[in-house]
């Protein structure tokens, strides 16, 4: 199996969010609150849910927050009420992006993605203008250190994964699998492997643009690590890459 790997953009914006801690905080919170309230409480009986607070123990969210946050998506906190939004939109040099978002406002969330994607010499369009450019995927992601290849390829192919690749130089196996097959191959590998580097529904382009012009990629890491640092967004993916990634 064989495809394009997104994962270097991935990681490079995934680095500016670590970068704050407290704001990786808030946003997995959010997540689980948003996750929590649209379906079951209970993570042995919400897979999307158990994934989220996967994730966030992963990344050291303590216990007693996560659970918090479940209680309060079942609660009348005043401002839990996150809906999840996807906004399309433009980047520099007619570069696709989708973003991801959480809010409690929709109108404020709307008018600072705008705001960004104009000052960064993007705009933001309607839904449907760059998402035709993508296919939308499940994504998993284990590091080569922690898992054998065959037995993960193997596992793949039983699952009727879409992808695996290996990517060396980032040290990573890459699967992505159907929306609509997501919680049950992801629960598959976590039962099998562990918990994975990373796992979430992601926009993974059809045609990956390679970014090779300094003062290009210099303006698309800017508008995506502004993005990324917005407290609503949880995630941006873009169709192109850098060509110091590859």
């Amino acid at each position: 199996m064989a495809g394009h790997s997104q994962f270097s953009n991935i990681k490079h914006r995934k680095g500016a969010q670590d970068a704050k801690r407290s704001q990786k905080f808030t946003k997995l919170i959010r997540e689980i609150m948003a996750i929590a309230k649209q379906g079951l409480p209970d993570p042995e009986l919400n897979s999307r849910l158990r994934s989220a607070v996967s994730t966030a123990r992963k990344e050291n969210l303590p216990k007693d927050k996560i659970e918090t946050a479940i209680r309060n998506a079942t609660g009348s906190v005043i401002g839990g009420n996150y809906e999840e939004i996807q906004y399309e939109g433009y980047g520099p040099s007619g570069t696709a992006l989708i973003v991801h978002a959480l809010t409690n406002n929709r109108n404020r969330t709307t008018s600072e993605v705008r705001h960004i994607f104009s000052r960064k010499g993007g705009s933001l369009g309607e839904i449907g203008n760059v998402s035709y450019l993508f296919d939308h995927v499940g994504l998993i992601i284990y590091k080569t250190e922690n898992v054998n290849f065959e037995s993960l390829f193997t596992h793949g192919i039983e699952l009727e994964v879409l992808d695996i690749e290996e990517n060396n130089k980032e040290g990573l196996y890459i699967i992505t699998c159907k929306v609509k097959d997501f919680s049950r191959v992801r629960d598959a590998f976590y039962a099998k492997f562990g918990k994975p580097e990373l796992v979430r529904l992601s926009w993974q382009p059809k045609d990956l643009v390679k970014i090779s012009d300094k003062e290009l990629i210099k303006k698309l890491s800017t508008l995506v690590k502004e993005l990324e640092d917005n407290d609503d967004v949880q995630y941006v993916d873009g169709n192109f890459t850098f060509a110091d990634s590859i």
